[in-house]
């Protein structure tokens, strides 16, 4: 099992922050992203920071979004889409998509917001 898998999801959450507002995005954003992607809204969110919750725990009560297989691309040297552990699947196309955010990538892009 990976030391990710055992991180709080606390411990990452403020490096997530920090990386964006460096880069002009916000927390909002931010939140709006990972309740995309787990269907955690703010109050749900802020309850899994408070009891500093495992990514492993994060993502076991996680309703993911089902258009989360559109996250594609490289993270840490590997495609998303390749990663076999789901866990470590989701916990990267998290990374991804704070990654879409902070490169200046237009919300509607990064949430893979389907055009009728």
């Amino acid at each position: 099992m990976s030391k990710l898998f055992s991180m709080s999801v606390a411990k990452v959450y403020p490096l997530y922050v920090a990386k964006l507002e460096r880069k002009g995005r916000t927390r909002d954003e931010l939140d709006e992203v990972i309740a995309w992607l787990t269907g955690f809204d703010t109050h749900e969110l802020q309850g899994h920071l408070d009891a500093e919750t495992t990514f492993e725990e994060f993502f076991a009560q996680a309703r993911l979004n089902p258009h989360a297989e559109l996250i594609t691309g490289v993270i840490c040297g590997i495609r998303v889409e390749d990663i076999e552990d789901p866990l470590m699947q989701q916990i990267r196309y998290l990374d991804k998509l704070v990654d879409e955010l902070a490169k200046g990538k237009a919300m509607e892009k990064v949430l893979r917001a389907l055009h009728a």
